[in-house]
């Protein structure tokens, strides 16, 4: 497992696609998909950061939570781009940050982009296993078979 550094260093041009679709629209914007304790998935939107080389989230007191507490395993897909198909996942772990100077540092980098959270908000950060990128040549059925990286 790697931190965004990690993997930012070993696929650069993977990860700055990435992050050019996490961060399209200013905040970053993607959906969380989590294992909830049947089993199934559970998905929700975040607002995920990266900061001092660390991808990370706060999540709120919820079943998502309640998810990567007990199963860190997480899927992180970027919201889709309005001119195009193009799409950012990653798989990997998720794990509760108790540092307050982290979760300060965080919440600042956050609240420079306009994004609050409260105050039993609960940080986490996501190490990545693996990530996958496709990008399309138009959008819709025009799309044609995109190009797809992965890593490992």
């Amino acid at each position: 497992m790697a931190s965004w550094t990690e993997f930012e260093a070993a696929a650069p041009d993977l990860a700055a696609a990435g992050r050019r679709l996490l961060f399209q629209y200013g905040p970053g914007l993607a959906f969380l998909a989590t294992v909830r304790a049947d089993g199934g998935p559970r998905l929700h939107p975040i607002c995920p950061a990266i900061v001092d080389g660390h991808l990370c989230a706060f999540i709120i007191d919820s079943p998502k939570r309640r998810d990567l507490l007990r199963d860190g395993r997480y899927a992180l897909h970027s919201f889709l781009p309005e001119q195009s198909d193009d799409e950012f996942m990653l798989l990997g772990r998720a794990a509760p940050i108790d540092d307050p100077a982290r979760c300060r540092a965080v919440s600042a980098a956050l609240g420079a982009l306009g994004v609050t959270h409260e105050e039993n908000d609960r940080l986490f950060a996501f190490t990545i296993e693996r990530a996958y990128y496709a990008a399309y040549k138009g959008h819709g059925t025009a799309a044609g078979p995109p190009v797809r990286t992965r890593w490992p």
